[in-house]
């Protein structure tokens, strides 16, 4: 599923709907380029989930675990440095547990679960601003396993 995304806040604003949809043992690989929005969009999530402690860019740390009052834990983890899924399990993440959302996470999460949702975010360069002085995203949801297999929800955001 594409979507258009115009405005940080929109951005946001799709993080806060897909975590209504979230539990725990939930993993969600965001993909783009760096300033396509992956932060602000766990950014919203994790506003969403009411987590304690800001999100911001995990660029100094591989994973950081941000506890809520209720639920599972929101494990928000930096896969730049890591070259396979294997790397990603060494660092012990009780998947099972928490939500957890994976940038750079393409191809990694092939063998930790067996179902997870998929965001590619592509950034134009070089492309219109919308009013906000904003280049708008493209957003491609992609379900994996019979968990995400309707997402029939994201249509009314």
């Amino acid at each position: 599923m594409r979507l258009v995304i115009d405005t940080p806040d929109a951005m946001e604003a799709l993080g806060a709907l897909i975590a209504r949809q979230l539990r725990a043992g939930d993993l969600i690989a965001l993909n783009g380029e760096l300033g396509a929005g992956k932060t602000t969009f766990t950014r919203g999530l994790g506003a969403e989930l009411g987590v304690r402690g800001a999100v911001t860019s995990p660029t100094f740390v591989l994973a950081r675990t941000h506890p809520r009052e209720t639920g599972a834990p929101l494990v928000h983890v930096d896969a730049y440095r890591l070259s396979s899924a294997i790397e990603l399990d060494d660092l012990d993440i009780d998947f099972e547990h928490s939500i957890a959302v994976v940038e750079w996470g393409a191809g990694l999460l092939d063998g930790i679960s067996d179902s997870w949702l998929e965001l590619d975010i592509v950034r134009p360069i070089g492309g219109v601003e919308s009013e906000e002085g904003v280049e708008p995203r493209e957003v491609t949801v992609t379900g994996h396993g019979s968990r995400w297999a309707d997402l029939g929800w994201l249509l009314g955001r």
